[in-house]
Order: C-alpha cells, then sequence, then structure tokens
C-alpha cells in the first residue's frame, strides 16, 4: 500500500471530484480521475527514461498542478521524490551532490523532462539499506541553526504520518483547502494528506492577499494551513471578502505571535490553531484547544503522540510552570526512517523518550505546550540561561520594530551576551539605540537585554520563512 493507492481508491469512488483548483484568468477544475491519468503518463514516461524503484529523483517545478502531479508520478514509478524549490537553480548542484540523485526530473513549459545524473554513489550496503525501506520522500532540515540532514521517509511512515495527522486536521472529501505555502517544503502532511482523503486544494494565481481570498470566498475554503507570515499578509486586506466557510486555519512554520493572530480573528472571525511540523516527525502537536484564549501556544498531542520534556541529563521535567523549561522529546507513529548521509536509521537517534527535537518547552497547568526555544539559539551567561526567542519577542514589541534576530557573542568574562539586529519599520526613521535598550529594560531582567543593537535592512530566511541563524 502507497499513498498514490489510497488516493486511487478514492479517484474510484468519486472520479469526478475536484481535486485542483488552479485559479487564473480562465480557472481550471481539475478532478480526480484526470489528475490520475496525468499522473499515470507520467509515470510511465519516468520509467522509460529508465527510473528505477527507489530511485532518488529531485524535483524542479513551480509550484502548482505541475509539481503535484510530477511529485505524484514519482511515487507511483516506486521511486524517491527528492523536492528542490523552483528558485533555488544555484543550490541544485549541491542538493543533487548531497541526495546522491539518479535523476533530475523538471517540468517546465516544454512538459516533462528527466534527466540521468551520473554522481557518486551511496555504498553498497547504504543502498540496500535505503531501497529496503520502500523510500518515498527525502527532504533536508531547513539548516536554520547546523548543517541540513536528508530525512528519508519511507511508504509506511508517509501512511502511518498522514492517519495520524487527521486525527487533528479531520479533513474529508467536503474540504476545500486553500494552499500558500512553497510545495519543496510542505508537501507530506499537506498536499498529499488532503488528496489521501479526497479534499480539493485551491491553488491562488498569486499568494498576494487580494488574489488568495478572493479564489478562497469564491470557492468556499473550508481549510487553510500557511505560514504565520501569509495570515499577516490576509489580515491586512482592508477589502470586503468574507471567508464565511472557513472551519480551522492552521498557522506553521514559523512561530506565531500574538498580534499576528488577534489581528486574523478580528478580520476573519477566526482563530489562527498553532501546530508543531517536525520533519523527522510529522504533525504531532496542534492548539486546537486553547487557539482563541491562547494563541502562542503549541496545543497538545494528537492522538497517538506522547511529549515529555527531558533536562540535560535525560531526566523529566516536570509540568505545570513556565520556569520549568526543558527539550521536547517527542514519541509516536510516522517517524522518520533514517539519515541518508552518513547513513543513521531512525532507531539508533530516537531515544526510549523518543525523539530529541533540540526545541525546549514548557507545559503549562492546562497541559498546553509553549515553546521556550532550541537549545542553540541558548544564550549563557555567567551561569544564566535563556533563549533568544524570548528576547526577539520583546524586541519586536517595539513600535518602531518589523523584525529582530538576537545572537550570543562570545565574552571575555561572563562566556556570552545577547546581541541583536533589528529591522525598522520605516526604514527613513530607525528606532534609536537607545529607545531600545529602554523598552527592554522595562519589560526583561537586565541581564537578557542586549549589549549592542544593530539596525540593518532585512534579516535572511529559509524557504519556509524561518528565521536563519546558521553564519557559515
Amino acid at each position: 500500500m502507497t499513498v498514490v493507492d489510497a488516493i486511487r481508491a478514492h479517484a474510484r469512488e468519486r472520479p469526478y471530484h475536484p481535486a485542483l483548483i488552479v485559479d487564473g484568468p480562465a480557472p481550471i477544475s481539475v478532478n480526480y480521475a484526470t489528475l490520475l491519468t496525468r499522473v499515470d503518463a507520467h509515470s510511465r514516461a519516468l520509467v522509460a527514461h529508465g527510473v528505477a524503484p527507489a530511485a532518488r529523483c529531485g524535483l524542479i517545478a513551480r509550484p502548482g498542478r505541475d509539481f503535484i502531479e510530477a511529485a505524484l508520478a514519482i511515487l507511483a514509478a516506486g521511486a524517491c521524490m527528492v523536492p528542490i524549490a523552483d528558485d533555488a537553480a544555484p543550490a541544485v548542484e549541491k542538493i543533487a551532490r548531497d541526495a546522491f540523485l539518479h535523476h533530475l526530473v523538471a517540468v517546465g513549459a516544454a512538459g516533462l523532462r528527466c534527466e540521468r545524473l551520473e554522481r557518486a554513489r551511496l555504498t553498497p550496503d547504504v543502498e540496500a539499506a535505503f531501497h529496503a525501506l520502500r523510500p518515498a520522500y527525502l527532504r533536508f532540515t531547513s539548516g536554520t541553526t547546523a548543517r541540513h540532514k536528508g530525512v528519508v521517509l519511507g511508504h509506511d511512515a508517509v501512511l502511518a504520518r498522514l492517519a495520524h495527522a487527521n486525527a487533528g486536521l479531520a479533513i474529508t472529501p467536503s474540504d476545500r483547502v486553500l494552499w500558500l505555502l512553497p510545495m519543496a517544503h510542505h508537501f507530506v502532511v499537506s498536499i498529499l494528506l488532503y488528496l489521501r482523503f479526497g479534499a480539493t486544494i485551491l491553488l491562488p494565481a498569486s499568494v498576494l492577499a487580494r488574489a488568495a481570498l478572493a479564489l478562497a470566498q469564491r470557492e468556499r475554503a473550508t481549510v487553510i494551513y500557511a505560514s504565520p507570515y501569509h495570515y499577516a499578509v490576509l489580515a491586512k486586506d482592508a477589502g470586503d471578502t468574507t471567508l464565511a466557510h472557513l472551519r480551522l486555519a492552521v498557522a506553521t512554520a514559523d512561530r506565531l505571535r500574538a498580534p499576528v493572530a488577534e489581528t486574523f480573528a478580528r478580520r476573519f472571525g477566526q482563530p489562527l490553531v498553532q501546530a508543531l511540523g517536525v520533519i523527522e516527525v510529522g504533525l504531532p502537536v496542534m492548539n486546537l484547544a486553547s487557539a482563541a484564549t491562547k494563541p502562542e501556544s503549541l496545543g497538545r498531542p494528537l492522538p497517538g503522540f506522547v511529549i515529555t520534556l527531558r533536562d540535560e541529563d535525560g531526566e523529566l521535567v516536570p509540568s505545570g510552570s513556565r520556569d520549568a523549561v526543558g527539550e521536547l522529546c517527542i514519541r509516536g507513529p510516522g517517524m522518520f526512517d533514517a539519515y541518508l548521509d552518513p547513513w543513521t536509521p531512525a532507531s539508533t537517534v530516537v531515544a526510549e523518550c523518543g525523539f530529541r527535537t533540540g526545541d525546549h518547552a514548557w507545559i503549562d497547568a492546562d497541559g498546553d505546550l509553549w515553546l521556550a526555544g532550541r537549545r542553540a539559539n541558548r544564550v549563557s551567561m555567567a551561569g544564566l540561561k535563556f533563549f533568544c526567542e524570548e528576547v526577539e519577542a520583546v524586541i519586536e514589541a517595539h513600535p518602531d520594530v518589523r523584525m529582530a534576530r538576537v545572537s550570543p557573542r562570545p565574552h571575555e568574562h561572563v562566556g556570552e551576551v545577547p546581541v541583536a539586529e533589528v529591522v525598522a519599520r520605516d526604514a527613513a526613521r530607525p528606532p534609536t539605540t537607545e529607545s531600545l535598550a529602554a523598552h527592554c529594560r522595562a519589560r526583561l531582567p537586565s541581564f537578557k537585554v542586549p549589549r549592542d543593537f544593530t539596525v540593518v535592512a532585512s534579516l535572511p530566511r529559509t524557504p519556509t520563512g524561518k528565521l536563519l541563524r546558521r553564519r557559515d
């Protein structure tokens, strides 16, 4: 059984149910029967080009119908799909090398092309282990704080991941999902899940608010799955568009700030449900119970998942207090199968307590999970430890600040001190160092106040919208 088999089963039951609605001057509706017909044609073409089971196929295509059809064709051919962002052309060579690609599949104006690559190969024993997983998907971690790793998911892991994520999302054929995220970075617990459970995916001509909202209103969108950045853009729309049929708006890919959630809720009457997505784990946590009252919380584990907090010695950290912070460990279904290079089976990485995420968090008295920050983003100052994210949230509350990045800087006497980079809301009138320091001193203990503030034009982000912290 593969996810494509599951999509085929739905297509047999409801062949004329719309799978995709592609917006544009002349909107196109693609039903499930047509989608599978095109997928099968692409799959036969790939096999004719030499694509074999478990072959690693890099995919470059613009987000949309072409990407979805080509990705499903790779899976239907029994190969492993390796998504490559269509704006990452300069990095294709590196990705091809890091993923040990056998083929590069591209979709453009001339249709689908498949190029066989002659690259260094994995050792025979690793290739055999990879093949044995029935690999479906290989994606690299974002590398925001460390070297990116190739995460391998087999078909069994994908199916388990989709089934348990849907315990929270509750996608059915009656759902119409507005798509805004980059497909090269969000595909399994999103595109595959929607098709697996028979929903309709709405593909706007643009992610700009007016175009996306017009499509959502016209096609009666019931679900939006997007980043906080997208919700901030939608909430600023001054038009009269309503989302009367919307039942669920999930925020993922980056930390949700309360002002964004509050603005969206006022504009559309719908709370934003923050969800924790981890490439090695799936979608284990959603804020379904407390979205309206605690929008910045990650919520509670979905059925089948167990979360615990551990200290540096691996001991349990008690829940119920903001001061009781520990590393977030997750155990549950759909866990990844291996890291590609060096080959590392998940069984050698996942401890008895579960997968150690590198995120530090706390659990309140209601059982809701709150993110404190990543271990790599921690400042250690004279024996006092705190997270950069906490300080960034305070700085970003300054009325003249649009974005901030806090980093530890080595210090001869106290180990590390925090320093901050700030993007001004108005480049012509940036905030002064004095006003930023005073703002922080009024809201933070003195040791957490950055020692330096530097105003910068912009801060780098990963393609998924996360703040890039790695400096190599």
